[in-house]
C-alpha cells in the first residue's frame, strides 16, 4: 500500500451507514500520484504524493518538479 511520502495519508477504513443505519465496511483513498520531485531542495527523487500536497507544494515553493 502506497503513503504520502510528506504527510503520511493512506486509505483509511470506517463503515458506510445507511438511513436504516445499516453498516457496511469502506475504504477512503487518497489521490496519490507517482512524481519525480525534490523535496525542501533534496537530490530528486520518486515518490508517491496525493494531488492535494502536490498543488499546495508547488504553490508555496517546498516541493519542485523535476
Amino acid at each position: 500500500m502506497a503513503v504520502d511520502a510528506v504527510n503520511g495519508k493512506r486509505t483509511r477504513f470506517g463503515n458506510q451507514r445507511s438511513h436504516a443505519l445499516n453498516s457496511s465496511r469502506r475504504s477512503w483513498k487518497p489521490n496519490l500520484q507517482k512524481v519525480t520531485v525534490k523535496i525542501n531542495g533534496a537530490a530528486p527523487k520518486k515518490v508517491y504524493l496525493s494531488a492535494r500536497t502536490l498543488k499546495a507544494g508547488l504553490k508555496n515553493g517546498s516541493i519542485e518538479r523535476v
